[in-house]
């Protein structure tokens, strides 16, 4: 076997669990590039060097499946494109892609302009706002708005709310034995149901409304219910759009608006990487809103937002299952084994980042994001044959909003406001984001 830490029984039995993730993580890769733990029954490698991810992502994909975490979020999330495997999840994937062609996204971006703009005008010089639920109320409006021409505005509390409880009970899930606990009336099973009938209340109204209408709006719901299976030329049942819609809310709007509160806060923090950024948007924009045409010229905004990926990856870990035997860094991974990999703890390692733990956007000058990606040392996205499908609409969502408030808005951290980060199913701010907003015209 690897190595792996010595631990007290307790914490060895369950340490992702019991301990901080990040740092245990962190102290795992000291260990070497490959190290493993135990997670109650279960048996974890942890693999933290650029060819052992590209063997499991890309070169051997077909010998694993998505990790338990994902595979126990089925009871949340159902057979949606994040949890579905193999020939389910290709002939998905091939139904939902349209709606990321580069076509659509520019359409969509009429949509991220609207809804950041009347954000920032609701803004008020000196007043301090919580931006991590600014930012997740901002991101569902607009995967509402852009994937099923919906606008979740007066439900916006409802859904953030339940969505946030999805994401909470990731815990749960990591559980041993969770499969019976979630059936116990435990206070945490109770509020995941009552989450999960709020959601499906309003997504199935929106289904309902859809079909008895018969219009076809050319977004992503409109695709679903039009979808024909190649097989048997069957349509998609209400329970399998419901969970493509589901997952999309959930993983549209969250891992985007992590990424959107992580990148003000550092850009709060390096002041003159914030005075870049801001003369690029008015050199660029010169006042008005962004449009499809402004993008090439937001280099340095997409720097930030790259760097800030890097630094912290809204996906803060990624899980397989051995679904085979396979040899892995010269060890044997048996069957039922679990590979974990994390790109925030090799986007920090310094063998391959110069200035690891520092905020620069000006490394993207030198190497883009997708060299960076083929060597398999930034991966916020993913990689292989399960590679996030929404990862352009991501950059395009984050460029504009980016792009959009800044024209008006510069945000500092309030004094009091403490710095951590909490790995759930993605990576947020621990103690929330509170942030006060200046006028830039100040």
């Amino acid at each position: 076997m690897p190595p792996t830490l010595k631990l007290g029984w307790l914490d060895r039995r369950f340490p992702m669990i019991r301990l901080d993730r990040l740092e245990f993580l962190t102290a795992q890769s000291e260990l070497g590039d490959i190290t493993h733990f135990r997670a109650g029954p279960f048996t974890v490698y942890f693999i933290n060097h650029p060819d052992l991810i590209r063997d499991v992502l890309v070169v051997n994909a077909d010998k694993f499946i998505k990790g338990r975490a994902l595979q126990r979020s089925k009871t949340m999330l159902g057979m949606g494109l994040l949890t579905s495997e193999k020939e389910f999840h290709l002939r998905q994937r091939r139904m939902i892609q349209p709606a990321f062609h580069r076509t659509r996204i520019a359409e969509y971006t009429r949509a991220m302009t609207h809804f950041s703009d009347a954000m920032a005008e609701t803004w008020r010089d000196g007043e301090t706002l919580d931006i991590d639920r600014e930012m997740m109320r901002l991101t569902l409006q607009i995967v509402a708005k852009t994937l099923f021409d919906t606008d979740v505005t007066k439900d916006a509390d409802d859904v953030g709310r339940s969505l946030t409880t999805l994401v909470e009970m990731f815990n749960l899930l990591l559980l041993p034995y969770s499969e019976i606990l979630e059936k116990l009336p435990f206070p945490q099973s109770i509020k995941l149901k009552k989450a999960r009938k709020t959601l499906d209340r309003i997504i199935y109204g929106m289904i309902d409304e859809r079909r008895a209408s018969g219009e076809d709006k050319g977004d992503l719901l409109s695709m679903l219910l039009a979808a024909r299976d190649e097989d048997d030329g069957g349509q998609m049942t209400n329970e399998q759009v419901r969970d493509e819609a589901l997952t999309l809310f959930l993983a549209g709007h969250e891992t985007t608006a992590n990424a959107l509160t992580w990148t003000w806060y550092l850009l709060s923090q390096n002041p003159e990487a914030e005075a870049k950024f801001h003369a690029e948007i008015d050199r660029v924009l010169n006042g008005r809103v962004p449009t499809i045409d402004d993008i090439p010229n937001l280099k340095y905004t997409e720097h930030v937002l790259a760097e800030s990926m890097r630094l912290f990856p809204p996906a803060w870990a990624i899980g397989r299952q051995a679904v085979e035997d396979h040899e892995l860094g010269g060890f044997k991974i048996a069957k039922g084994s679990t590979v974990l990999m994390s790109p925030f703890i090799l986007q920090h390692d310094a063998r391959f980042w110069d200035d690891a733990d520092k905020f620069t956007p000006e490394r993207w000058e030198t190497q883009s994001v997708k060299e960076a990606g083929n060597r398999n040392i930034y991966f916020p996205f993913g990689g292989g044959i399960r590679r996030c499908i929404g990862e352009s609409f991501a950059w395009s969502e984050g460029i504009w909003v980016l792009a959009t408030m800044a024209r008006k808005w510069k945000l500092r951290l309030d004094p009091n406001q403490k710095i951590g980060t909490k790995s759930l199913i993605t990576l947020r701010p621990k103690f929330g984001m509170r942030m006060e907003c200046q006028n830039r015209e100040r």
